[in-house]
């Protein structure tokens, strides 16, 4: 259920996100004091070290060793005096310099009070320090230091740091053998640590969740809009056309979504209302004809007729028949012209030719009242349905004639320019009022009302005219001017044939 809400999975994406965030700082930052920590502890020892090391190497001979010492052996420690030349010296911590436990055998330092003060201490948290013997034997150690501490490893390197346990140690050895380590537990550090641990932890949880309700709020306001969406669209599925997308920021993603969806909803409510006005004109065009087929029979059917009276029913009804038939056969033409099922059968051909054919055809026409046609047609050849662009031409000039007034005259065009073919036919007609224009494609429209029924005209043919053009990449148009005259431009691809 919650991977379903978009707002769930933005919230668990956005959660896991800051949770490595958090993760990642708060390990980059643990680390990072774990070293700061250990490196200053190092820092320490070394210290601690370097101290005792430079006490211890004043007793080496040659370098002013205290009463009566002797040299040891190839310049180390030196090794233990008689007993009777000297008291012995207790080593800093309470350890003893001895191998045999007698006097005979303590090892005798003289150590400042500075340096004895590094490991005046004995709890476990102080410094202690192990001194071995180059023959591996501990010459000396502090009381706090561990039991079991391993001489280190000096045969590659004569000094270092190493952890033993939860012990941090650093040595120092001489070239003769005689080895010195210092170290001291990390327990403090670790538990200041675990501190800091739990200290990021705490801040990484009270972040966590001031980021979840920081990002539950920025979910929430992301969404709000696809709810609207969807309560507009699911009043406009229960019929309500004129719903519209109230959404206040439209510089935003959603705005320019619901830019988009507001232009579909309102071309969807005004192809539903022409669909209305289409069925009610096309039973309103249907209703005459076949209430006179009615009138007529009821009329024959109520009394005996002579053959003449019956005759004259029957050529009213044919007359109506045709009528009906022209008009269910532009309807069928129109449905299959806008699914795309009626073919065009495109082939190169002379459009100057096929237009002054239709001139030739309508021109006794309209010398009947008067009206003069001239054209100015130059050479074109195109790609297309000759058949089918010779009845937008006729049906054009037609209505040129029909919508003419007496005497008046008709101007038709036809050139190349800008890559299309552009046929126009203006006439000195009754013209077009500037607000019926747009409509004079629609289906069943007719400028002129009272000429309704002018010639079995069914109010289709420029909305069939218009399919025919853009079913070949074209367009038509049209500007007048009411008492003044209508021009119709058609642009076709110049393909060239």
């Amino acid at each position: 259920m919650f991977f379903n809400s978009i707002r769930w999975r933005l919230q668990l994406y956005y959660g896991l996100i800051l949770l490595l965030i958090l993760a990642g700082f708060g390990v980059t930052a643990y680390q990072f004091e774990r070293g700061r920590r250990l490196h200053k502890a190092d820092e320490d020892i070394q210290h601690r070290l370097m101290s005792l090391m430079a006490e211890l190497q004043r007793n080496l001979p040659g370098n002013g060793p205290p009463h009566g010492s002797r040299p040891g052996p190839g310049g180390g420690f030196p090794p233990p005096m008689d007993a009777e030349e000297d008291e012995p010296f207790v080593l800093p911590g309470g350890g003893h310099g001895s191998q045999s436990g007698d006097h005979s055998s303590q090892q005798i330092f003289k150590l400042k009070p500075s340096t004895m003060a590094l490991f005046a201490g004995t709890n476990t948290g102080s410094c202690y320090y192990v001194v071995w013997h180059r023959n591996g034997t501990v010459f000396g150690k502090s009381i706090n230091a561990p039991a079991t501490t391993p001489k280190p490893d000096t045969s590659h390197s004569f000094s270092g740091m190493r952890s033993n346990g939860e012990f941090r140690e650093a040595f120092e050895a001489t070239p003769p053998g005689e080895c010195l380590l210092v170290g001291r537990t990390l327990e403090p550090e670790l538990a200041e640590l675990h501190q800091f641990a739990w200290t990021l932890s705490g801040i990484g949880g009270v972040i966590l969740v001031l980021g979840l309700a920081g990002g539950w709020w920025l979910a929430t306001g992301a969404i709000r809009p696809i709810a609207e969406i969807s309560s507009a669209a699911a009043n406009i599925s229960a019929g309500d056309l004129s719903r519209r997308i109230d959404i206040a920021d439209t510089d935003t993603e959603f705005g320019h979504l619901t830019a988009v969806l507001n232009s579909t909803f309102a071309r969807l409510e005004a192809a539903f209302l022409q669909q209305g006005r289409f069925t009610a004109d096309a039973a309103h065009e249907l209703r005459t004809p076949v209430s006179v087929i009615l009138l007529q029979v009821q009329t024959a059917l109520k009394s005996e007729r002579t053959p003449a009276e019956y005759r004259n029913a029957l050529e009213a009804c044919q007359r109506s028949a045709n009528r009906m038939k022209t008009l269910m056969e532009s309807l069928l033409e129109l449905a299959r012209l806008d699914a795309g099922q009626e073919p065009l059968r495109k082939k190169s051909f002379d459009i100057t030719e096929t237009v002054g054919e239709c001139i030739d055809l309508l021109e006794p026409i309209a010398a009947q009242k008067g009206i003069k046609i001239h054209r100015t047609l130059e050479p074109a050849t195109l790609q297309g349905d000759p058949v089918r662009l010779a009845q937008v031409f006729t049906n054009i000039l037609n209505n040129a004639i029909h919508y003419n007034r007496e005497n008046g005259t008709i101007q038709i065009g036809l050139k190349k320019q800008g890559g299309k073919v552009i046929v126009t036919v203006e006439d000195t007609g009754v013209g077009i009022a500037e607000e019926e224009i747009p409509k004079v494609f629609e289906r069943f429209y007719r400028a002129d009302k009272a000429r309704s029924n002018i010639n079995g005209h069914t109010g289709l043919g420029l909305s069939i005219c218009k399919s025919i053009v853009s079913a070949h990449g074209g367009e038509i148009e049209v500007t007048s001017r009411l008492g003044v005259g209508t021009e119709f431009i058609v642009k076709l691809p110049d393909t060239g044939g």
